[in-house]
């Protein structure tokens, strides 16, 4: 019986996602995988019903960003859900040794990998921060505590992903994991990082990196204010903006933070003491930080 279930949205990339596909049905450890094609007009829907019967296809009509995965996990029966970007491939072995390290901890509520970018396989320039997380953690946990995860090198335990809601709808993609793992921490559950669960990544070319930098900033600034006490959702605030390039698109990434005020007003919840005490140490990690830099 299969521990997790592989599920992968993709929009426009039918390729890279074909090919992603090839590998991740080929592994020994391979375990059932769902598509979610977010309304692609490159032929994504009919490649994949032609060249992989066995996966389960979920074809939108329009595109729901990083809540695609959400549809998904309503039709996951596994105890676990594994998510794998269309430019990401699991490692032989590493969907095993993540479901095995959910199961010999219940606690746990994600497991997020090691990523080697192609095709070098160097390291991820945020390895260094995962390996010395100051977050406080149990003596028995696995691996360095997190308070966010990057969605496709992440195992998540299914119930506590649907407890916590799954992605945000408003904030669509772009750091949609960072509110998504608070509100899995405000709820007692521990994230970790796991060196030998290994996902090698193919950066696509097919993305706006401008766009993806407008998103970036404002999820970030979002998730603060939506979960954080005010004098920290300010400190974050001001340490993105003076990170970010002085150009336009950070401007309309601010502008359209300024115009969810309303909505985010009436949705906070700051998170727990114990959870804000982490995020606070991880402030200066994040001030020095090489791999989050708000560029493209």
């Amino acid at each position: 019986m299969f521990g997790t279930t592989v599920v992968i949205a993709t929009h426009e990339r039918r390729e890279e996602l074909l090919r992603t596909l090839d590998h991740m049905t080929a592994l020994p450890d391979a375990a059932p995988i769902i598509v979610v094609d977010n309304a692609s007009r490159d032929g994504t829907a009919p490649a994949v019903r032609r060249h992989f019967p066995e996966v389960e296809l979920l074809a939108q009509d329009r595109n729901l960003g990083a809540c695609a995965r959400n549809v998904a996990v309503d039709r996951v029966r596994t105890q676990h859900v594994t998510f794998c970007d269309d430019d990401t491939r699991w490692q032989p072995g590493s969907l095993r040794r993540a479901t095995e390290l959910l199961d010999r901890h219940p606690e746990i509520g994600a497991v997020m990998g090691r990523c080697l970018v192609e095709p070098d396989l160097v390291e991820d320039p945020l390895t260094p921060e995962l390996c010395s997380s100051p977050v406080p953690a149990p003596h028995w946990l696995p691996g360095p505590a997190l308070l966010s995860v990057m969605a496709g090198l992440t195992t998540f335990r299914t119930s506590a992903f649907r407890e916590a809601g799954g992605f945000s709808e408003r904030l669509w993609l772009g750091g949609e994991e960072e509110l998504l793992a608070l509100d899995l921490a405000a709820r007692g559950w521990w994230l970790c990082w796991s060196p030998d669960v290994v996902i090698h990544h193919a950066p696509s070319r097919a993305r706006d990196p401008r766009r993806r930098r407008g998103l970036g900033i404002r999820n970030t600034l979002l998730t603060a204010w939506l979960r954080r006490p005010a004098g920290s959702a300010l400190r974050r605030t001001a340490q993105v903006l003076r990170s970010a390039p002085k150009d336009r698109c950070t401007a309309s990434a601010v502008l359209e933070a300024l115009r969810s005020c309303r909505w985010v007003l009436r949705e906070r919840h700051v998170v727990p003491a114990e959870v804000e005490r982490g995020l606070r140490l991880l402030e200066e990690p994040q001030h020095h930080s090489a791999a989050r830099r708000y560029v493209g």
